[in-house]
């Protein structure tokens, strides 16, 4: 949520910010509901001076005998007690519709963030490995001899319907080896710190992490209110909800395992050959809670711990910026790193790494205790995937696919798979 105080200061920029993101200036409608509340707020409060003052003095009216001044202030009182009542009514539904509207305001980009309107004009920051040639006809993933007997859509359709897979054997062992792998690495080399939370979580998560109000339809609601996370980014984030922590804590990184669940709403007819676009899928996803001025240093640092996976795995990639127009409701600045994928010819994403400044600390009202003193401030927070584990999944598969219809396995997997590195043209680890 966005800083009212900020706004006040310097409306112009605050439109600036907005008109960069392709939408209609909104200070002034902002400004005008503020004024609205702060004039509220200050009868409010002038009211009941009035009406403290007045109501000391009607005993002293009642001790002189003056009946009149004594039926005058009492009077007074009870008239002023229905102002207040009327003024902080009115403040408080002021209070309600500037919410709504900051609520559903997206933050706004960094300075150094590209303009654009769409993923076309996001640009490219760096490239890792070269893509293997092959002399056959690269396949997509499910078409894969080693994979079509492990992943299995026609049944997975008739459990759950469409954009769900039901994977076994060997391709559901690599699946599983990769999230150790990932996980693995982060708490033992990149110093986070492992969590399991829940899946399940309140609206009130929701609203901390910007999944809600405006993108209810993309997730799934449980019939007594409890929503199915679309990341684990959702629980982790919200672990400093309402709190001040000391500085000292500072920064806290957390990387967790989970399911994740997302409707695809507004996805109609994209990916829906394959595993690339899920209704319910597995992520390792990071998580950094950081005070200011750390902020920027922890986003390069989370990039790198997203590359370095990939590294490890030999896959090749691009790391790329988002242009204003292709960023997250809640990003300040998103590092996307995207996949080769052979099958399609081309670069996909696998993760997104984004820097959220105090957006979504303001939402949830998570807040530090400075180490030298002085007021609270709110937090830092950022989160990426760690990475997806189906995406890494189809890559691996796809850029160990051989001609004879098998695949070659990264080496680091070995250890996760019995010692090894293959999967045969008739689905078998070998």
């Amino acid at each position: 949520m966005h800083d009212i105080r900020a706004i006040r200061e310097n409306p112009e920029a605050f439109d600036a910010g907005l008109a960069r993101l392709g939408l209609d200036p909104a200070s002034s409608v902002i400004l005008d509901i503020d004024a609205r509340r702060r004039a509220a707020i200050a009868a409010a409060e002038a009211a009941q001076a009035e009406r403290n003052a007045a109501s000391k003095e009607v005993g002293a009216a009642k001790g002189r005998g003056d009946e009149a001044e004594f039926e005058r202030l009492r009077a007074l009182v009870a008239d002023k007690k229905d102002e207040i009542a009327r003024l902080e009514e009115e403040a408080k539904a002021a209070d309600t519709e500037l919410a709504a509207i900051l609520m559903g305001l997206p933050n706004l980009p960094y300075d150094d963030v590209p303009d654009g309107a769409d993923e076309a004009d996001n640009v490219e920051l760096r490239r890792w490995g070269t893509p293997r040639e092959m002399d056959f006809a690269p396949k997509e993933h499910f078409d894969l001899p080693a994979v079509q007997g492990g992943m299995d859509f026609e049944t997975a359709a008739k459990l759950s319907g469409s954009r769900f897979v039901l994977m076994s054997g060997a391709v559901a062992r690599v699946h599983r080896a990769l999230a150790q792998f990932m996980l693995d690495t982060h708490v033992t080399e990149n110093g986070l710190t492992e969590a399991i939370p829940p899946v399940l979580v309140r609206d009130e998560a929701m609203y901390g992490t910007n999944q809600l109000p405006k993108f209810a339809e993309d997730s799934y609601r449980t019939t007594n209110g409890w929503w199915l996370i679309p990341t684990s980014e959702v629980p982790l984030t919200n672990i400093v909800a309402g709190h001040i922590v000391e500085e000292s804590y500072l920064p806290r990184r957390y990387a967790a395992h989970t399911l994740c669940f997302r409707s695809e709403a507004g996805s109609a007819g994209k990916d829906t050959a394959g595993m690339l676009r899920q209704h319910q899928f597995e992520k390792v996803e990071m998580v950094s809670i950081t005070a200011p001025d750390q902020s920027e240093a922890e986003h390069a640092r989370m990039t790198r711990c997203a590359e370095d996976i990939l590294e490890r795995l030999g896959l090749p990639y691009r790391t790329v910026v988002l242009c204003t127009g292709d960023m997250g409701f809640g990003a300040r600045r998103t590092h996307d790193i995207e996949v080769w994928l052979p099958g399609q010819n081309t670069y996909r994403e696998i993760s997104s790494v984004s820097t959220c400044g105090d957006f979504q600390a303001r939402r949830m009202n998570a807040r530090f205790r400075p180490a030298g003193g002085g007021k609270p401030e709110f937090l830092h927070t950022l989160n990426g995937s760690g990475v997806a584990v189906g995406r890494c999944l189809i890559a691996v598969l796809e850029n160990g696919q051989q001609a004879d219809g098998s695949v070659d396995l990264p080496e680091v997997l070995r250890s996760y798979l019995g010692g090894r590195g293959r999967i045969t043209a008739d689905g078998v680890l070998a």
